[in-house]
């Protein structure tokens, strides 16, 4: 999820309009962006102003919100499941736009009935689970707003995950394509880690080792990053994971990580080929054990160490 992605999705998730997965999304982005952790620090004290305008809104004009609210959910339903503060935007879209219609009195005080009514339909509930109906498969509910009608009923709008369980052996293909697809899962490094633990038994497999690779290579958790290499040491000679060891000793980042990589590097047949990325390494390295282990191999190489 990127900032722009994020910032423009600020309101849907104050007012709870995004989904579990949106929600996790967001969250995770803002704690690691300080630009749009003040972005929403900013969007909270907005929304904060609003509600604490004292408004006692007439009966009628509460039951006339209520049925042009239900009204306006249901069309954008229909047209397009962003939920009712995206009809909200598109209102205050034109002319003066929302800034603008704040300053008219009128306009005010009708936007912030609204949103008086509206937050208690659409405020943050946590999941709740949703009678088995003998489908044998979890299911995750979460309620988006409820509506009684005249008659005592009460209508409850409802989002919902379907959980499915899934058992088979790593190596059969519906099995292993999900553990792929876990291994690339880029917000959820504990499912990462898991995956890549159970793929890297599994190395011979062409499809599994490219996984590995780019694990190695672009997965930003480093307990990531270590299993890939114990799954790739077999192929340590293969030009594609040589290069890719290559680039780990020389651009990673944690120190567990590069020494792994060069001692598989080291303990691989034809070392002439990683002559020059060794010698590359003496002049920017800081740990002393991948140093020294060097400093041995360009000796037992019969090549030059230098001065660094």
């Amino acid at each position: 999820m990127n900032c722009e992605a994020v910032r423009g999705d600020l309101s849907l998730f104050l007012y709870g309009e995004l989904s579990v997965e949106e929600e996790q999304a967001l969250q995770d982005h803002v704690e690691g962006c300080q630009g749009c952790r003040k972005a929403l620090e900013a969007e909270k004290a907005l929304h904060e102003l609003l509600e604490a305008r004292e408004l006692e809104p007439s009966p009628e004009l509460l039951v006339g919100c209520r049925r042009e609210l239900a009204l306006r959910l249901k069309l954008a339903a229909a047209a397009r499941p962003s939920g009712w503060l995206a009809w909200l935007r598109e209102t205050f879209s034109g002319g003066l736009g929302l800034a603008g219609a704040l300053r008219r009195p009128a306009t005010a005080v009708a936007l912030v009935a609204l949103g008086f009514v509206a937050a208690r339909w659409t405020s943050p509930r946590p999941p709740v689970a949703a009678p088995d109906q003998g489908g044998g498969e979890g299911v995750i509910s979460r309620v988006r707003y409820v509506q009684p009608d005249p008659s005592g009923r009460v209508q409850i709008v409802l989002e919902e995950t379907r959980q499915r369980v899934l058992t088979g052996r790593p190596e059969e293909e519906p099995i292993q394509r999900l553990l792929l697809a876990a291994a690339r899962e880029a917000n959820d490094p504990g499912l990462r880690v898991e995956s890549v633990e159970i793929l890297r038994q599994r190395s011979q497999s062409e499809g599994v080792r490219q996984a590995l690779l780019e694990a190695l290579q672009h997965d930003p958790n480093a307990g990531v990053r270590l299993k890939a290499l114990e799954g790739l040491k077999a192929f340590a000679g293969e030009p594609e994971v040589r290069d890719a060891l290559a680039s780990a000793l020389l651009r990673d980042q944690n120190p567990g990580v590069r020494i792994q990589a060069i001692d598989l590097l080291t303990q691989a047949k034809q070392q002439e080929a990683i002559v020059g990325v060794l010698q590359e390494l003496l002049g920017r390295e800081d740990n002393n054990y991948i140093r020294l282990r060097c400093q041995r191999a360009l000796q037992d190489m019969n090549a030059s160490v230098g001065t660094f």
